[in-house]
């Protein structure tokens, strides 16, 4: 089995232990954000916000995020203190998220929300440059092991979540799922090496600030990085759309009960599981263009296929399959990104990628939530194919080096 393993991915066995550390730890963040999600449609219920109000909620996460990404690559790049980066930004969340169960007012999740969202995008800098430095010529391979712990993540929480909302209240629901968050903070912290395979010292500053400096000003007038970012900007839109309208749609439309919204929830993420790892090792060979083209375009046209399909199981199915293919291409971008970057601005890179990401998405739940109230959950979706056919217009003229 290992051999097979190592012969596919061209790494030996023992080196991947890294990338998988990171992938758990990135698996930790998305259970912060995934638990919010189920929870928010019995957040709102229980106090009284509209769909506009409970998507403005998600707004401020992505609105923190966008903040948090101002100073976070610099961090990164300048002080090279990944692994503690990475374990800082877990004990955040997940003590953001355990707070969030002792609030009874929607006023008072704002400020939780927003250090959520700023230990989400503070997480990403130190991960992939990390994983990008340690795997320099296996980056799609290694990003794929990264967002394959992501979608274990929201596969895994919603799940979970929805189990305890069948005994616990959604206060009690957002404490209790906090706990495992530290248990990995821990585990990265005393089990992640701090030297990469170059031989740097992980707790060596890559650059002095002079050199930052102008390394950032190169980066800002980069035209593919740019290009690859709004491209990003609209595809991440689209995918968070459906994780904030996807749990509204099956509750209030298709009226089902909370394990089968974790269930259909967790659908998804098992699709992104299964086809991140083949979209990663297939671009390291063929490059990063063709993958991200046709992912894009079947995505559009299934997103549009959800809104004719009235019977549970199907539509869970079809959410499975649209996993598969929006979700495979998340390693890909990050990878395509990192092969148009020097290694010591990886960090402001993925910052500004996902600076764009996050102003994107700050849009789409509230505004998905005006347009749900005026003209009907179904509407929504809609929207989100029309931001897929932009993306994939850009990737069309965005160059591969690979």
């Amino acid at each position: 089995m290992n051999t097979t393993i190592e012969r596919l991915t061209g790494l030996q066995w023992r080196g991947q232990g890294p990338a998988f550390l990171v992938g758990l730890g990135h698996g930790a963040t998305h259970w912060i954000i995934a638990s919010f999600y189920v929870l928010l449609p019995f957040i709102a219920k229980d106090l009284g916000l509209t769909y506009a109000q409970a998507g403005g909620l998600i707004t401020i996460f992505h609105t923190a995020a966008f903040a948090a990404n101002a100073g976070s690559g610099a961090v990164v790049d300048i002080s090279g203190r990944r692994v503690q980066v990475l374990s800082a930004s877990l004990v955040v969340g997940a003590g953001a998220l355990m707070a969030v169960g002792l609030m009874g007012k929607a006023f008072w999740l704002v400020p939780l929300v927003v250090l959520i969202g700023i230990t989400n995008n503070t997480w990403h800098p130190a991960a992939i440059s990390y994983l990008s430095i340690s795997y320099p010529e296996n980056r799609g391979y290694a990003l794929s092991i990264h967002s394959l712990g992501a979608s274990f993540g929201d596969m895994v929480s919603p799940l979970a979540a929805g189990a305890i909302l069948l005994w616990l209240t959604w206060q009690g629901t957002a404490s209790l799922s906090a706990l495992p968050v530290f248990v990995v903070a821990a585990i990265l912290l005393v089990f992640l090496p701090r030297s990469h395979s170059t031989g740097e010292t992980e707790s060596e500053p890559r650059l002095s600030l002079s050199a930052y400096l102008s390394g950032l000003i190169d980066l800002v007038r980069n035209r593919a990085i740019i290009g690859l970012s709004i491209m990003s900007g609209f595809r991440l839109m689209t995918q968070n759309g459906l994780l904030v309208f996807l749990p509204l749609y099956l509750v209030d439309v298709m009226l089902v009960s909370p394990i089968v919204l974790g269930v259909a929830m967790m659908g998804m993420q098992i699709g992104g599981i299964v086809a991140g790892p083949i979209a990663g090792i297939l671009s390291d060979r063929i490059g990063r263009q063709p993958i991200v083209f046709g992912s894009l375009t079947a995505t559009t046209v299934i997103i549009i296929g959800l809104t004719m399909i009235s019977n549970v199981a199907l539509f869970i199915v079809v959410v499975a399959l649209l996993g598969f293919v929006l979700l495979a291409v998340r390693p890909v971008i990050h990878s395509w990104a990192m092969d148009m970057t020097p290694d010591e601005m990886s960090g402001s890179t993925i910052s500004l990628l996902f600076a764009t990401q996050s102003a994107f998405s700050a849009l789409v739940p509230f505004v998905g939530g005006i347009i749900a109230d005026a003209w009907g959950l179904s509407s929504v979706f809609y929207a989100l194919a029309v931001a897929m056919v932009a993306a994939n217009v850009m990737v069309y003229f965005l160059p591969d080096p690979r």
